[in-house]
C-alpha cells in the first residue's frame, strides 16, 4: 500500500472540538453530579450527537503536545535539558520560565508548578467518566456502536491518567461519577493497571482502519502504541514489548522515505496525530520559533544548543571532534559532515531557509546572534548561534497576513515504537533484538547510518539513549526520559549549555564557544515526583503530600 493510502489516526476538528453537545450546556457539563435528564436521553438516541459529544475529547491530543499548553504551559520541556535554550531571563511562557526552573528548581512547589497537570487532568477525566456513565444509562445504540464509543473514551482516559502518572506515580483513581470528596491516591501499580486496562480494552475494540468518514479517529494501532509507551514508563518491560509487537503485527505503518517527513503527519509513519486549520483550531509554533528575518521583533524564543549539535554523529556514524570550536576559530564548523537528521532539525549558520542563507551572527540579516541577558527578550535573535528547524513551516512566509500555524502534531509515530521495543528488549536481556530495532531507526530511509553491532549492557543502553535523543529530538520526550531513567539528578546538575557566537571577521566569520547560561543548572532529586497541588490537599482530608525526602520509595514504576 502506498504511503498516501495509509489510514491515519487523529481527527480534524474545527468548531466540533469546542462542542460537547448542544443539548447540555457548559455549566451543566462542569457539574460533578451525573445527569439523568431528558437531554441526556435525547443525546443517546442520535449517534451523530453522541459522536459530537465524544469529539470533545480529541483535542486532548493537542493539549499535551508540543503545540499545546498543558504539558509545560506551552514551553518545550527540552528547555529543561541540555538540548534547548530559551533566550529570555524574565518570567514568562516561552521566555524565562524554563531558565528559572533549571537555575532554581526549588520554585516547583505545591502552590506553583508550571509542569503540573493535576487540576486540568481531573477535569478531563471527570468529563470522560460522565460520558461513559451517561452512555451506560441512556444509550439506545447497538452493542457494537457503544463499544466503539467506549473504546475511544477509555483511550483518552488512559491518555490523561498517563499525564498524571508520569508526574506523580500513584494518583487518585476515578472510573465513574461516584466522586468522593475525600479520597487517597492509589498505588503506582494500581494506577498503571487502570491505564493498561483502558488501553487494552480500546485495542480489543477499535478497528485497524475506520471507514472514510471516520478515518482520522483513534485506531487499534494507536491503542497498542500508547500502551507500549505507558508500559515503558511503568517499567513493565514485557508488557511494553508485547504492545509494540502488536503495532508491528498490524502491518499498517512503515518508516517514511525522508526523516523530515516523519514528524509532519499524513504519512505511513504516523500512528496518532492531531490536525489543525487556519480558521481553528490552530497554534503559534512558527510565531514563537522562526528565525530573525522571518518576522519583526518575534520568533527565536528558544534555540538548540551546541551540546545538541555535538550529539549528532557524522554521516558515517562516527563521533565528530568539536574541540577546535571550543575556543575561537575562523574555520567553518563541520555541519556538512553531520548525519541528515541534523539539517532537518537545526537551522545553522549557512543553512538555506525560505530562499535565504542563514547568517546567525552578530548583526546578521537573516538570523542574528544575541548574548544571553544582553536584552530582555530575544526578539527573533539566537543566544546559541542556532535556530530550531523541526516543526517550522518553510512555506509560511507572510506573518503579517497569517499569524497562526497549522502544522500537524504527531503524538505517536513508528520510529518511537521501534525504540520502545528496543529499550524493553534491552531490559529483558534480549540484546540482539534490541540492537536490531536501534539499527532499524539508524538505517531508516533518508538517514542510512551504518548498523551497530556487538553492543550489550551499558553500551547498548547508551546507543538507545542516543537514538531517542536524535530521532525524537524536540518531540517532548527527553526530559521525561531522563526522569524515568533516574539520570536527571546525576547528569543535569552543575552543568551549563553553550553556543557559538558568530562574528564577522575580515570578510569571513569568527566562531567563539560561549557560555549561554552564565550560571549552573540544577535538578533536585525530590522533583522526580511532583508535589500534589495545595488546592487538592486543602479540599481532600484523605490525601497526604508525597514525601519528597523518600522519593525513591514512591517511584511511579515497578518491574514485572
Amino acid at each position: 500500500m502506498k504511503n498516501g493510502e495509509i489510514m491515519k489516526t487523529g481527527i480534524k476538528i474545527a468548531m466540533m472540538s469546542l462542542l460537547t453537545f448542544s443539548l447540555v450546556g457548559c455549566n451543566d457539563f462542569l457539574d460533578t453530579t451525573p445527569h439523568d435528564s431528558i437531554s441526556d436521553k435525547v443525546v443517546w438516541n442520535d449517534i451523530h450527537t453522541a459522536t459530537l459529544y465524544l469529539n470533545g475529547f480529541y483535542p486532548y491530543i493537542d493539549r499535551y503536545g508540543q503545540f499545546g499548553s498543558a504539558q509545560f504551559q506551552g514551553n518545550l520541556t527540552e528547555g529543561l535539558t541540555e538540548t534547548f535554550k530559551y533566550g529570555s531571563y524574565v518570567p514568562g511562557n516561552k521566555a524565562g520560565d524554563s531558565n528559572n526552573y533549571v537555575f532554581t528548581p526549588e520554585t516547583m512547589s505545591s502552590t506553583g508548578n508550571l509542569l503540573d497537570a493535576w487540576t486540568g487532568g481531573y477535569e478531563r477525566i471527570r468529563r470522560i467518566n460522565e460520558f461513559l456513565e451517561s452512555m451506560r444509562k441512556h444509550s439506545t445504540f447497538s452493542a457494537e456502536e457503544n463499544a466503539k464509543l467506549e473504546a475511544q473514551a477509555r483511550f483518552f482516559r488512559a491518555f490523561v491518567y498517563f499525564q498524571l502518572a508520569k508526574r506523580h506515580g500513584g494518583v487518585i483513581l476515578y472510573t465513574d461519577m461516584n466522586l468522593q470528596k475525600n479520597k487517597d491516591r492509589s498505588s503506582a501499580s494500581e494506577t498503571w493497571d487502570l491505564i493498561a486496562s483502558d488501553l487494552k480494552y480500546a485495542a480489543s475494540v477499535l478497528p485497524v482502519r475506520w471507514d472514510a468518514a471516520n478515518k482520522e479517529r483513534v485506531t487499534r494501532g494507536a491503542a497498542w502504541a500508547m500502551l507500549a509507551r505507558t508500559m515503558l514508563y511503568a517499567e513493565r518491560w514485557q508488557d511494553a514489548k508485547d504492545a509494540a509487537d502488536s503495532v508491528f503485527k498490524l502491518q499498517v505503518y512503515s518508516l517514511t522515505d525522508k526523516y523530515e517527513d516523519a514528524f509532519k503527519g499524513g504519512n505511513s509513519e504516523s500512528i496518532l496525530e492531531y490536525n489543525y486549520l487556519v480558521t481553528g483550531p490552530n497554534h503559534t509554533f512558527d510565531n514563537d520559533y522562526v528565525p530573525y528575518g522571518d518576522m519583526d521583533n518575534d520568533g527565536g524564543k528558544g534555540c538548540p544548543t551546541q551540546e545538541m549539535v555535538e550529539s549528532y554523529q557524522s554521516k558515517d556514524g562516527k563521533t565528530v571532534d568539536w574541540s577546535k570550536w571550543h575556543g575561537e576559530t575562523t574555520e567553518l564548523p563541520p555541519y556538512d559532515q553531520l548525519e541528515p537528521r541534523f539539517a532537518a532539525t537545526v537551522l545553522y549558520h549557512g543553512a538555506q531557509w525560505k530562499g535565504h542563507t542563514m547568517t546567525n551572527s552578530v548583526g546578521g540579516t537573516y538570523g542574528q546572534y544575541m548574548d544571553y541577558r544582553s536584552d530582555t527578550y530575544p526578539k527573533g535573535r539566537t543566544t546559541t548561534g542556532y535556530y530550531l528547524r523541526k516543526y517550522l513551516d518553510e512555506s509560511h512566509t507572510d506573518f503579517s497576513v497569517i499569524k497562526v500555524s497549522t502544522q500537524t502534531w504527531v503524538e505517536l509515530r513508528l520510529a518511537e515504537i521501534y525504540l520502545i521495543r528496543a529499550e524493553a528488549n534491552y531490559r529483558l536481556g534480549a540484546s540482539g533484538a534490541a540492537l536490531e530495532d536501534v539499527n532499524a531507526v539508524r538505517q531508516r530511509p533518508g538517514v542510512n547510518l551504518p548498523a551497530l553491532s556487538g553492543l550489550s549492557g551499558n553500551d547498548l543502553f547508551k546507543a538507545i539513549r542516543q537514538e531517542r535523543k536524535i530521532e525524537l529530538a524536540y518531540e517532548g520526550h527527553l526530559y521525561w526520559d531522563m526522569r524515568r531513567w533516574k539520570l536527571a539528578d546525576k547528569e543535569y546538575n552543575g552543568y551549563r549549555v553553550h553556543g557559538l557566537k558568530i562574528t564577522p571577521h575580515q570578510g569571513a566569520f569568527k566562531f567563539e564557544y560561549v557560555d549561554c547560561d552564565l550560571q549552573d543548572r540544577k535538578f533536585l532529586a525530590k522533583t522526580y515526583v511532583f508535589p500534589i497541588p495545595y488546592d487538592e490537599l486543602a479540599n481532600n482530608s484523605a490525601i497526604e503530600q508525597y514525601d519528597a525526602v523518600s522519593y525513591t520509595h514512591l517511584r511511579a514504576h515497578e518491574t514485572r
